[in-house]
């Protein structure tokens, strides 16, 4: 068996990309997008069609300021036409513009969930990505008591695993990749052991505190470098891999063991930690890496958001 096979009996798979062909090739459980993937996906000339669509919407039911809703369509359409070729759910990313606004990321989400439901897919098979910021937090709780699902992303530390696991959120996307990358930089290295990876090293602390103490919430390592960092989190409820590591998987043969273990964590002495607003904060600003890594990565974002709007302002 090649490793991707073996992977897909310790962990579920999801593919990182917005490219359909993809997803068509590589047969992922689930899905998921952010504006950097859809802004990638958006000049491709065959996935044009799911733009001139959006635009014709928009303008016919946007009234006076077809603008959002243009935007917000064309995501609902890559999501829409993400699920007819997987079986499971596609997660879509609230403007990271609105990362520290409570009532706007619960607003858009409202709006996202009525452009899937009038496309034909129900609220059970949308993730509504959220930043891990504590304004994310608060709108993911609400989201999740009105039974709409949050994949809580951006995420670089134990703090702002405990607080989304805390609001009751269905899935957090901790970084792997981001965090080796500012280590590297900082530490000056270039490479880690597979095992010593900072990222992978984080995300297995966050998996053995979420296991220990019983959260219902997944857990989706995201944002990989490289193949040894995926294989150090076989075992993971889920994780989501670009297309090019997916390949390199498919490609390769050999073992692969399951690294992390949820009853090997329930036997862990770890200590509960108590995590209010106050706390969160603290303890996000006390950690440099994950507070530079959330305000870099919500800038990015916004970037390619403004960047797919402006390739749409020339359509219209």
């Amino acid at each position: 068996m090649n490793k991707f096979d073996q992977l897909k009996e310790h962990t579920i798979i999801v593919a990182d990309t917005g490219e359909i062909d993809e997803i068509k090739k590589y047969q992922p459980t689930d899905a998921t997008t952010n504006p950097s993937l859809i802004l990638k996906a958006s000049e491709i000339n065959e996935y044009r069609p799911l733009i001139e669509e959006a635009v014709s919407y928009g303008k016919s039911k946007g009234g006076q300021s077809p603008f959002k809703l243009i935007i917000a369509k064309v995501f609902v359409n890559f999501g829409a036409e993400i699920l007819k070729h997987i079986p499971g759910r596609v997660s879509t990313e609230v403007d990271a513009r609105l990362s520290f606004d409570v009532e706007g990321s619960i607003k858009k989400a409202h709006h996202y969930i009525d452009l899937y439901k009038e496309a034909g897919v129900e609220k059970e098979r949308v993730l509504i990505k959220l930043a891990s910021t504590w304004e994310g937090v608060l709108a993911a709780s609400q989201l999740e008591k009105e039974g709409i699902h949050c994949n809580m992303t951006l995420m670089f530390s134990l703090a702002q695993a405990i607080a989304c696991a805390e609001a009751g959120a269905t899935l957090i996307s901790p970084f792997v990749g981001r965090i080796l990358d500012w280590y590297k930089k900082v530490e000056g290295k270039n490479s880690y052991l597979p095992a010593e990876d900072p990222g992978v090293v984080s995300v297995t602390k966050i998996f053995n505190y979420y296991k220990k103490f019983g959260y219902k919430t997944q857990i989706m390592g995201a944002s990989f470098r490289n193949v040894d960092e995926v294989l150090e989190l076989a075992g993971s409820d889920l994780l989501t891999i670009a297309p090019k590591l997916l390949k390199e998987l498919i490609e390769t043969k050999g073992a692969v063991p399951k690294k992390l273990c949820a009853e090997k964590a329930a036997q862990s002495d770890l200590e509960k930690i108590s995590v209010n607003e106050k706390t969160f904060r603290w303890l996000l600003n006390d950690e440099a890496m994950a507070t530079e890594k959330l305000s870099e990565g919500i800038r990015n974002f916004a970037k390619d958001t403004v960047k797919l709007e402006k390739l749409i302002e020339k359509m219209l």
